[in-house]
């Protein structure tokens, strides 16, 4: 039988960037399954720029996969960041003073392993009823696969378990994440006759500084249980501009934000308009639109809930809150009780440093082993 160790190793060597298809990894996972005598059914649909993709759903012998309400379900992404190519290593995993190294090494296929692991090593009958492993598609590039299973209503999990790497801590809590795109409108002229135009990029430095004067004021009201203790924003790009002596009539900028758990998703662009609309009567010709690209609020699952204390009693580790979004932030809507939880530290993850040590692989698989045999 195959340690969690082999499948990591195995994983790490299929490259299962957003980018292409994540078959070769389900198939993987798939063929496990079927060993152990589990039932499986793909849901498979092709992206934006026509790549198949697939979201599966595992069940244990005798139960039926398409059984939408079960009672707990576990649910991993099985795509990666993109890697840099002088990143040898990026799918050449090896291990180092106990430390797997690896593209995806705790983003997250060292919970993938896990999961494996966990259904190899288990008796067929020793399964809790109405158990579940979900691979999704597209986590990386927004949660695309995840999305795609909601609202085909084939998974209504009561309690739910979504692998991220958090060292082992049950994540009861996790911000959201938002995105929307800004553009600043001006008029071109001649830089030698700037009077004849408007730029569009001053315009959008003024917006700009509004903005970072908001993030200021959000920044005072804290919720302690996060790191950092507010909701953040962030300015990622920006782009203006046709050439050195032509005055802008364009400005484009993203703005990213992650609100904590109670301040609701679109208080920051309604803020940004606000801010725009006073621009606006301070100087008529002062334009600009937002366009939302992405709106999920934050999770919060009650300290004192049944899975929260379940985890924390099996891993010895109380729970947290994460800063980063995740595939629980879309399923928030239906389960009952959310937990995110992995071996790893996603500091490391999206980077060469990307790697999980091994004794918390064995650890996962123990937790995850007791909680699909909890009656």
């Amino acid at each position: 039988m195959r340690t969690v160790v082999d499948h990591l190793l195995e994983l790490i060597r299929i490259p299962s960037v957003s980018s292409i298809s994540n078959r070769p990894v389900v198939e993987y996972a798939a063929e496990v399954f079927r060993e152990a005598q589990w039932n499986t059914s793909a849901m498979m649909y092709a992206d934006a720029n026509n790549v198949e993709k697939i979201n599966l759903i595992a069940a244990p012998p005798g139960q039926h996969p398409e059984q939408s309400a079960v009672d707990l379900a576990f649910l991993c992404h099985t795509d990666t960041v993109p890697y840099a190519s002088d990143w040898i290593e990026a799918t050449n995993p090896f291990i180092a003073d106990e430390v797997l190294y690896g593209c995806g090494a705790c983003d997250v296929k060292g919970f993938l392993a896990c999961l494996l692991a966990a259904v190899e090593d288990t008796a067929a009958t020793a399964f809790r009823p109405d158990v579940r492993i979900v691979l999704t598609a597209d986590e990386e590039v927004g949660c695309l696969g995840a999305h795609r299973l909601l609202a085909s209503s084939l998974l209504q999990p009561q309690y739910l378990v979504i692998g991220e790497p958090t060292c082992l801590h049950p994540a009861r809590a996790g911000k959201g994440y938002c995105l929307a795109e800004v553009t600043v409108f001006g008029a071109e002229s001649h830089s030698a006759h700037p009077l004849q135009g408007r730029s569009a990029i001053y315009d959008a430095a003024r917006l700009i500084r509004e903005i970072e004067m908001l993030a200021e004021r959000l920044a005072k009201e804290q919720n302690d249980f996060f790191r950092p203790a507010f909701t953040t924003i962030n300015i990622g790009t920006i782009q203006g501009g046709t050439a050195k002596n032509v005055v802008p009539a364009a400005c484009r900028f993203l703005v990213e934000w992650r609100p904590i758990p109670g301040d609701a998703a679109e208080s920051v662009p309604d803020a940004i308009v606000r801010i725009g609309k006073s621009l606006l009567e301070a100087d008529p010709n002062f334009r600009f639109e937002l366009k939302i690209l992405r709106q999920q609020a934050g999770f919060e699952t009650a300290a004192d809930s049944h899975l929260v204390r379940r985890m924390e009693h099996l891993t010895g580790n109380g729970s947290i809150s994460i800063p980063f979004g995740s595939e629980a932030n879309v399923f928030a809507s239906i389960a009952k009780e959310i937990v995110v939880f992995g071996p790893g530290d996603m500091r490391t993850a999206h980077s060469p440093r990307e790697c999980v040590p091994v004794p918390e692989l064995h650890e996962a698989v123990h937790c995850i082993k007791m909680l699909m045999q909890d009656a």
